[in-house]
């Protein structure tokens, strides 16, 4: 039985028998408290291990971040905070821990932790944290398939720039300084494994639309990246993203999923890690009183949470929000880092004021400048605006992005070349426009933000297991 199992059966005095890693050991050779944890929950629990049952040469190895197996008797605890424990018989050491193990029972910083990231899963922050992204991967897959999509796998090595943004990291098995060149001078693809340039993907949209394109709902669900050299607390160079796409959807359907499946997912972890949310709720409101009053959050983690589950999200253009952001205090003040005017892409200082201070709601913004959005999004009747959308989130500003795509060929042609893209490389996306078109849409959520949205995590390095970014591809 594991741990969460244990902890949740009536103590009848039954043997049995709990294997998990010590977390910590307080007491004498003739009486001594074990408390263990084996991942599967919060919670740890404690063995009450008599001297005389139990060798002390045997006690010695019991340490910190040793690995051991604890059989006795489930009994109930005579201690607060419990309500069971275990008397133990005998106490077999899978694995030692000396003196050296850094994760000791103390309070360690998030960057000597992700130096650690081997071992960081063992602390109460990181398990606690990867148990809540286990069950938001469990309900996004749980609310496609309840809502009749289809999930499809999009290619990690891709010939295409979805974004346009040339971030891309190339895939090539040339070695270094040997690649073959071209009479132009220039190096050689046709050579090479796949015979043209090929990269890793950014994105798995692109090929998610030709899958709508039959199927009528799909989503991905898989890892991107981005060779953007940004050392920040919201960024990757490798991430998951979630990326619906549904044929005869329009923009306003697209809104309405978006904000369905936000709910959803936050309603799931809210329901199904009660321990987890409390205990990372706790901490975050530690953290956040340790904070100058000026970036302190107004609200607890969970009420965070519950803010976006029980308020409609506001919608509205993005000319209605530049003239909202143009007519507020800190613009007035001159109090935002960035200059607000139509045209900008907004920042998260400007989404943060529309969310927490404004609207006091999540907002989805809609009909962005297209000249400032990628070249598949439907283009509107006024010539100047494209029908995409972006939710934002409180403390985080800009979680989901998405929109109508562009169905007409002669529209696409004219975006593509104005924009400079390739157009060879995307014969077949364009062909799909030529066979049979229809209306569709969908949208993109960086996994990785949504974690931290929900876990109060402030680095994004925290929420993925090993993070890949600028100079650091450890582990």
């Amino acid at each position: 039985m594991q741990i969460i199992e244990i902890l949740n059966t009536e103590p009848k005095e039954q043997e049995i028998t709990v294997k998990g890693w010590v977390r910590t050991k307080r007491g004498q050779s003739a009486l001594a408290f074990v408390h263990i944890n084996d991942g599967s929950t919060i919670h740890n629990i404690q063995a009450v291990v008599d001297g005389e049952k139990v060798p002390e040469e045997v006690m010695k190895k019991v340490t910190c971040g040793a690995c051991v197996a604890i059989t006795g008797k489930l009994v109930a605890s005579a201690g607060s905070g419990q309500n069971v424990e275990v008397q133990a018989e005998s106490v077999e050491v899978y694995g030692e821990a000396d003196e050296t193990f850094p994760i000791q029972p103390k309070k360690h910083s998030l960057e000597f932790l992700r130096e650690k990231a081997h071992l960081r899963f063992r602390t109460s922050t990181f398990s606690a944290v990867f148990r809540i992204r286990h069950h938001l991967s469990h309900a996004v897959h749980q609310f496609f398939h309840e809502q009749n999509f289809f999930y499809l796998h999009t290619p990690i090595i891709t010939a295409s720039d979805a974004e346009g943004a040339g971030e891309m990291f190339r895939i090539t098995t040339f070695e270094a300084n040997k690649a073959p060149v071209n009479e132009a001078g220039e190096v050689d693809f046709k050579e090479d494994f796949f015979g043209k340039e090929t990269s890793l993907t950014v994105s798995g949209q692109l090929e998610g639309e030709l899958g709508a394109l039959a199927l009528s709902r799909i989503y991905t669900f898989g890892p991107t990246f981005r060779a953007e050299n940004s050392n920040t607390t919201r960024h990757l160079a490798e991430f998951w993203m979630i990326e619906p796409e549904m044929a005869f959807f329009e923009l306003m359907e697209n809104m309405d999923l978006a904000e369905s499946f936000t709910k959803y997912v936050i309603k799931y972890v809210v329901e199904n890690c009660k321990d987890d949310l409390a205990f990372l709720d706790n901490r975050f409101n530690q953290e956040n009183k340790a904070k100058p009053q000026n970036e302190r959050s107004e609200h607890t983690l969970i009420e965070k949470l519950n803010f976006v589950l029980e308020n409609e999200f506001a919608r509205i253009t993005y000319t209605e929000a530049v003239d909202i952001l143009l007519q507020s205090k800190p613009h007035k003040k001159k109090k935002f880092k960035f200059p607000v005017e139509w045209g900008i892409d907004l920042q998260s200082e400007h989404e943060r004021y529309l969310v927490e201070k404004h609207f006091k709601k999540p907002v989805i913004i809609t009909d962005y400048p297209k000249d400032i959005k990628a070249f598949y999004m439907k283009q509107n009747d006024d010539g100047k605006t494209v029908a995409a959308m972006d939710v934002l989130f409180p403390g985080i500003g800009e979680m989901i992005g998405g929109s109508q795509r562009e169905e007409n060929l002669d529209k696409l042609h004219t975006r593509i070349k104005e924009m400079n893209i390739e157009e060879e490389s995307l014969w077949w996306y364009l062909e799909t426009r030529k066979y049979g078109t229809a209306p569709h849409a969908g949208f993109g959520l960086g996994f990785e933000r949504l974690v931290q949205f929900v876990t109060g995590m402030g680095n994004i390095r925290d929420v993925i297991a090993f993070p890949r970014t600028p100079g650091n591809v450890e582990f």
